[in-house]
């Protein structure tokens, strides 16, 4: 995953295809195809989000381009599951200009969840995905999560569980509708509630916490993190 300070949106340009993998001294080397995605002006190392992850472009041409990936990374997301033929969402970082139709990802993926049903509703689907323990604090009812590079709302939470809903849009332009129950999928959590952590901790440390303060508790009314 790049290091660097680059932002997405969650908001998916294309579904590109892996065109080719190969082992190298601390990883992988992948190639991707970009389908329908215009890289004609991506330069060496910018970064472009494959199923969530930030990747960096080490070479290009019209229509490929290829990326390193550590060992951490593939340690940390499906990456390393990914063979010759498999699509992955793709999205180019943010620019200045870009309008924010999503949220503001970061493309450093916190875990991997599982997705355990999924339920036709007729107008959408109904997705409920599993994911470690350690994450389950920081995804709370309506907030956002970002899913294999996709931005959605949460609509439900139980323990460490949640339900998203899928719209036939979303289904169609994304490889979501390629989910099966059993899929592991790359999960990254709202990078609010990520600062909020820090903030309580630093508070709390600190032992400044006072009634006009931001606590849990007034965290937890607020609906930005789920109540225990």
């Amino acid at each position: 995953m790049n290091t660097g300070t680059v932002m997405f949106t969650g908001i998916i340009e294309a579904v590109g295809e892996i065109s080719d993998l190969s082992p190298t001294n601390n990883g992988i080397s992948l190639t991707v195809n970009t389908g329908k995605m215009d890289i004609s002006d991506t330069g060496i190392g910018d970064s472009i989000a494959v199923c969530g992850a930030c990747l960096t472009v080490v070479s290009r041409n019209n229509k490929t381009f290829q990326a390193d990936v550590s060992n951490e990374t593939l340690a940390m997301t499906t990456l390393g599951q990914f063979k010759k033929g498999t699509r992955v969402n793709l999205e180019r970082a943010l620019m200045p200009t870009s309008r924010l139709g999503g949220h503001m990802v970061s493309g450093h993926v916190d875990g991997v969840g599982e997705l355990q049903e999924l339920v036709d509703e007729g107008s959408s689907w109904r997705l409920l995905f599993q994911v470690p323990e350690s994450l389950a604090c920081y995804i709370a009812r309506k907030g956002s999560i970002c899913i294999d590079g996709v931005s959605l709302t949460v609509n439900q939470v139980n323990d460490s569980a949640f339900s998203v809903n899928i719209i036939p849009h979303t289904q169609e332009q994304t490889i979501i509708y390629e989910y099966q129950p059993g899929r592991q999928v790359n999960i990254e959590v709202d990078l609010i509630s990520r600062y909020i952590e820090r903030l309580i901790q630093n508070r709390t440390e600190a032992h400044k916490i006072d009634e006009d303060s931001i606590d849990i508790s007034l965290l937890q009314k607020a609906g930005f993190i789920p109540e225990s």
